[in-house]
C-alpha cells in the first residue's frame, strides 16, 4: 500500500504541482521517505506510512492556507523542495554520504530558493513547474523501486525520473496540447488619416447678374 500511495502522490504533483498545496504535500511526503531511510531504527508499518502522511498533510495545509504570507511560503517551499530533491536522489541511488549528504541538501535548498525567487515570472511559474516535476518524478520512481527492487539505483530508474520530470514540466509549462503556441505580436499599423472630401460647388445657385456701370 505504501508504494502505491507514493505513486499516487507523485502523479498528483506531476499533473497539478503548480498548486502550492499539492506541491507542499508532495515535498512533505518526499521528506518523510528520506527521513525514514536516514533513521532506519524507526522502521515499522505504521511509522513507515505515518511519517510521510503526517508531513504531507502539514505541507498541504501550510501551503494551502498561508495565503497572507504567500511570498514567504513560496520561498520556504522552494528551499525545502531543493533539499528534498537532493536527498531523494541520494535515497534513490542508495548513497550514504554522511555529512556530505547534508551539505549537498543545504546546497539543494539554496538552489531551490534562488530558483523560486528568479523563475516565478508570468503565468507559468517555472520555479514551481521545475520543482514539482522533480519532486513528483522522485516520488513515483521511489514507489516503483519499492514494488520492483531491481530498479533501485539503476539506469532505468534514472531514465524514469528524467522522462517523468520532463513530461511534467512540458505539461505544466503549457508546452503540450497546443498551449505553447504564442500569439505573434504584430507591429502596430499607424492610423491612416481620413480622406478629406473635396469641396463641392453649391447646387442650383443662379448665376450672378452683371453689375451695371455707373
Amino acid at each position: 500500500m505504501f508504494p502505491i500511495l507514493l505513486i499516487v502522490v507523485g502523479v498528483a504533483v506531476l499533473a497539478f504541482g503548480k498548486r502550492l498545496a499539492v506541491l507542499g504535500a508532495a515535498v512533505g511526503a518526499l521528506l518523510g521517505v528520506v527521513l525514514l531511510r536516514l533513521f532506519p531504527g524507526t522502521s515499522g508499518p505504521w511509522v513507515t506510512i505515518g511519517v510521510p502522511v503526517v508531513l504531507a498533510l502539514i505541507g498541504f495545509f501550510a501551503a494551502g492556507f498561508a495565503k497572507g504570507l504567500i511570498d514567504i511560503v513560496v520561498l520556504v517551499l522552494g528551499a525545502l523542495a531543493g533539499a528534498a530533491i537532493v536527498l531523494g536522489f541520494l535515497d534513490l541511488f542508495n548513497l550514504d554520504l554522511g555529512l556530505l549528504g547534508w551539505l549537498l541538501a543545504v546546497v539543494g535548498g539554496v538552489v531551490g530558493l534562488v530558483l523560486m525567487r528568479r523563475s516565478r515570472k508570468g503565468s507559468n511559474d517555472w520555479g514551481l513547474v521545475i520543482l514539482a516535476g522533480l519532486v513528483g518524478a522522485l516520488l513515483v520512481t521511489r514507489g516503483l523501486t519499492l514494488l520492483l527492487p531491481s530498479l533501485q539505483g539503476g539506469a532505468i530508474s534514472t531514465l524514469i525520473v528524467i522522462v517523468l520530470a520532463g513530461g511534467s514540466m512540458a505539461y505544466q509549462g503549457g508546452m503540450l496540447g497546443g498551449k505553447a503556441e504564442a500569439t505573434a505580436v504584430q507591429p502596430a499599423t499607424p492610423a491612416q488619416p481620413a480622406p478629406v472630401a473635396a469641396p463641392q460647388p453649391p447646387k442650383d445657385t443662379p448665376p450672378s447678374a452683371p453689375t451695371a456701370p455707373k
